[in-house]
């Protein structure tokens, strides 16, 4: 009877899964939360966003000093915010370290997001990952870049230079291809240079904007349905590709997976659980990358359901039913996309803000 008290979230790590903070302040790491977190909840992983950071930034007075400092030594608003993040990053990255090194670099990542505003820009983009990634000075530290067709050539690039990358914002089966071709194409670029193709990456899905999407528009029946099942179909196209020729010729070389990650888990229907899209999208050898909130609900009252199966059960049925139901899921990928592309940028543009007006106060202070 021992395993009953087995926290649910030891459960999920036991069955294969990484479970990843989406979330860092300076405050976490300063009172020893995310220590805590990594020891007590089987958390092996972390991810940010500019979101994310403008909500550390303006909820406390944790970076005024280092603002100041900054700003005093004539660093722009953007260096400013890179500056702050790898600063966190770095002490994040640390605490995982040795997951890091006991896993031979499968786990224990964090990621940091370039500009969103370069998104078009290949050339850009990969300059400002080299950059990054050669400030941070960490090996487990993952460098975000969109999965949209523009961010395809930043991808392969950064794969092809070492550097590991958190392609995200994919929303659907086929954007998980794309990325994941790129993906493949660095590496099979690096065993043709005679480098070392063994570079970290994983595929961020996003998941509950599916369903915050059609919540109004579908019957009651399929509410909450959508993005579990877009799930399903990713992970069999996953499994399969993992089964490819193609795939199994670069393992032989000595490359890593690009392994599949769950993003945007916490739940938006005030009227489901608010564990909905972990229970239900356990699976061996993926990632969910979830809020602090929604991890400790899980970790209080989660429970372990049947883990996804490989050849993706009821996805197509399901799938079906929607668009019995009119609901064009290319149609509402490729908007899911671009909404949240532009998301991304106004969230930025409010990061910078921020990061502009403590820095205003900080000279009007002094």
């Amino acid at each position: 009877m021992e395993g009953e008290h087995v926290k649910p979230t030891k459960r999920l790590h036991e069955l294969g899964q990484s479970l990843w903070l989406d979330n860092i302040t300076r405050t976490i790491l300063d009172d020893g939360t995310l220590a805590r977190y990594i020891d007590e909840l089987s958390l092996t992983g972390l991810t940010s966003n500019p979101t994310i950071f403008d909500h550390a930034i303006t909820s406390g007075d944790a970076y005024d000093e280092q603002i100041a400092e900054l700003t005093a030594a004539g660093a722009s608003t953007e260096e400013a915010f890179f500056e702050l993040a790898i600063a966190d990053l770095r002490r994040a990255a640390d605490l995982f370290a040795a997951i890091h090194e006991r896993t031979d670099g499968v786990d224990g990542w964090v990621s940091l997001e370039v500009s969103p505003l370069l998104a078009d820009d290949a050339a850009k983009t990969i300059e400002q990952a080299r950059t990054l990634h050669g400030k941070a000075e960490r090996a487990n530290l993952l460098i975000k870049i969109p999965g949209t067709e523009a961010g395809h050539a930043a991808i392969e690039e950064a794969i092809f230079a070492g550097i590991a990358v958190n392609v995200t914002l994919l929303f659907s089966t086929e954007h998980y291809l794309g990325a994941a071709e790129a993906y493949m194409r660095g590496l099979e670029r690096r065993v043709e240079a005679g480098l070392d193709p063994a570079i970290g990456s994983v595929a961020s899905v996003f998941i509950s904007r599916w369903d915050k999407a059609v919540m109004e528009t579908v019957p009651d029946e399929l509410r909450d349905a959508l993005g579990i099942a877009v799930a399903k179909r990713t992970y069999r196209a996953y499994r399969d590709l993992l089964e490819s020729e193609r795939w199994q010729r670069l393992a032989n070389e000595g490359a890593r997976p690009q392994r599949l990650l769950w993003a945007s888990t916490g739940t938006k229907d005030p009227e489901a659980s608010d564990v909905l899209y972990i229970g239900g999208l356990a699976a061996p050898f993926t990632v969910n990358t979830m809020p602090e909130k929604t991890l400790l609900a899980y970790a209080e009252h989660g429970e372990l359901g049947e883990p996804l199966p490989a050849d993706g059960g009821d996805a197509a049925q399901v799938l079906g039913r929607f668009a019995d139901a009119g609901v064009d899921t290319d149609a509402l990928a490729a908007k899911l996309q671009a909404d949240g592309a532009k998301s991304f940028d106004d969230s930025w543009a409010e990061l910078l803000d921020s990061i502009s007006s403590q820095a205003a106060g900080g000279r009007a202070d002094g």
